[in-house]
């Protein structure tokens, strides 16, 4: 955690209020996203228990799961999740316009531009905490290897047709999530917390409803006493007024009144099974009807105040206008969506269980890569967020004070001008030194040579005084003897230095598959075999 970090969780315990830790939104939010709440059965991680989704903040559709238990009912859940989700990606898979993209080509090695579909927008899921994006990939995991009858017509309990394709999306959302700064798979408490600190702990900022509280408190409520009250007010039958924002549910819901409700379910579905007689079938069926309905019920009034509190933590992040720099880390999500949607067309396998150990090495260079980028470009675009680095000795802001034009002692000499600055801030600035500042949104480079013989006059607190600054301009100058025009600061200019990079290098080129040992996925030569689905077991038949 940042200094100012702490300094705003600490004014916002004194004022009893969320302080902003961000004067844009760093993430997008499209038009029409996919809101998704879920529901998981107490001790069982991956069975759920039922779901509001949809793109209507007025017209959620309600899944449910009246026995857990029973596999039948799951893969109904899973059919009706996928009629739910499957839709709105193919709507935004089906829209494309042409791009170019860079490949390289294999008989001379060299780059060429190809052009190429890219879908106009991503489809984006919202799920209210961050438990919510582990269930989309545990569901994406244990969906997207299940057998249809297309895939073996004698297999037992065969899935639903859609669902292993809604799991290979799932574990594509699910695995875009891991990737710093991507805004395909958002939960609502992770928006939330980067653009607020609350005065509570992080643990606690996982709550929707307690964050939701510290942000937007009621009138002549402190963000304290309104977050205790909708993490433990209760009404007359025990239950919560705030119900967790999923997917797991309150102890005292179960035992109260889900586990009655599940086992009238079950008592009705027994009698009907030993009907003797249409007509008492006819009765019994209507009871069952009834007990489901009942389960329903129940599940969608603990489910409604979390959809609820989702759309209006959109609707504050909506408030703040978006980053300039967002709409690059979108493009790149739209990439993402459109490869995985190539991939799924041509037919290929799923997603494999375990990444071979060049697959992860990029994954976690990508992910290491985008993580350096996110922060450079969040304090760019938000000097609240840049003013932190300049807390931290990662950023100094000074006025030009004096140019001298020099060059290099070459056969062609290049410029190279001397820029004085004076600041009041002490970035942590070493022996040749590298600092960036944003020209034309591009960065220029610059070495830091010393400080200025002779020490000026301090500035406003004696006892921290500016200091003159000596910096080389190294690049983007244009390629005469004398400087382009702009590409020089002038004195009296107010510049933002940096002393991380604003554009992330690339690492290392990981080896081929054909080149990698035999240590790491080998031998050479040999392509691993698509990986199969789960053989049946006793444990998979009720």
């Amino acid at each position: 955690m940042s200094l100012i970090d702490t300094l705003a969780r600490l004014e916002a315990v004194d004022s009893g209020r969320a302080q902003p830790l961000a004067t844009v939104r760093h993430r997008r939010l499209t038009d029409r996203p996919l809101v998704l709440v879920p529901l998981t059965t107490a001790g069982e991680a991956g069975a759920p228990l039922g779901a509001l989704v949809g793109t209507d903040r007025r017209a959620p559709r309600l899944l449910a799961v009246a026995q857990p238990r029973d596999r039948d009912l799951r893969f109904a859940f899973l059919a009706e999740l996928a009629e739910a989700v499957l839709p709105h990606i193919d709507a935004h898979a089906d829209a494309v316009e042409p791009a170019e993209r860079s490949e390289v080509d294999p008989e001379t090695g060299r780059k060429t531009k190809v052009e190429v579909e890219l879908c106009v927008d991503a489809a984006q899921l919202v799920v209210p905490s961050r438990a919510g994006v582990d269930f989309v990939r545990l569901l994406g995991r244990s969906m997207r290897f299940r057998r249809t009858a297309e895939d073996d017509p004698d297999i037992p309990y065969p899935a639903p047709a859609r669902v292993p394709l809604l799991g290979r999306w799932l574990t594509h959302y699910g695995e875009r999530a891991r990737v710093p700064g991507s805004s395909l798979l958002p939960a609502a408490t992770d928006l939330l917390n980067r653009h607020w600190a609350t005065g509570q702990s992080s643990l606690e900022d996982q709550h929707l409803g307690a964050l939701l509280a510290w942000i937007d408190p009621p009138a002549g409520e402190s963000g304290a006493e309104a977050a205790l009250r909708a993490e433990l007010d209760r009404d007359g039958e025990g239950q919560l007024r705030c119900p967790p924002a999923g997917p797991a549910t309150d102890p005292a819901f179960d035992n109260k009144l889900l586990a009655p409700a599940i086992e009238a379910y079950d008592r009705a579905r027994t009698a009907l099974a030993a009907a003797q007689d249409g007509l008492a079938a006819d009765a019994l069926l209507g009871e069952v009807h009834r007990a489901e309905q009942g389960v329903r019920a129940l599940l969608a009034q603990v489910m409604l105040p979390t959809w609820d509190a989702v759309w209006r933590a959109l609707d504050l992040l909506r408030e703040l206008p978006e980053g300039s720099r967002v709409a690059d880390r979108w493009t790149r999500d739209r990439w993402s969506f459109t490869g995985h949607r190539d991939r799924v067309r041509a037919g290929e396998p799923p997603q494999p269980r375990r990444d071979d150990a060049v697959t992860a090495a990029r994954k976690l260079a990508s992910r290491e890569a985008a993580q350096a980028q996110l922060e450079a470009q969040e304090a760019l675009d938000d000097p609240l967020v840049l003013a932190g680095r300049r807390l931290a000795g990662e950023a100094f802001l000074g006025e030009v004070t004096g140019v001298e034009m020099a060059y290099t002692e070459s056969k062609r000499p290049s410029p190279r001008p001397l820029v004085t600055v004076l600041t009041e801030e002490r970035p942590h600035l070493g022996e040749r030194t590298k600092v960036y500042r944003s020209l034309d949104g591009k960065p220029q480079t610059a070495e830091f040579v010393g400080y200025a013989a002779g020490e000026p006059a301090p500035a406003g607190d004696a006892a921290d005084p500016a200091v003159l600054v000596v910096l080389r301009i190294t690049d983007r100058m244009g390629r005469g003897r004398e400087p382009a025009a702009g590409s020089v600061p002038e004195p009296g200019d107010r510049i933002v230095w940096t002393l991380f990079e604003h554009d992330q290098r690339g690492g290392p080129k990981l080896p081929d598959a054909e080149d990698t040992p035999w240590t790491h996925g080998g031998p050479p030569g040999s392509a691993p075999a698509a990986e199969q689905p789960d053989p049946v077991t006793a444990e998979d038949l009720l």
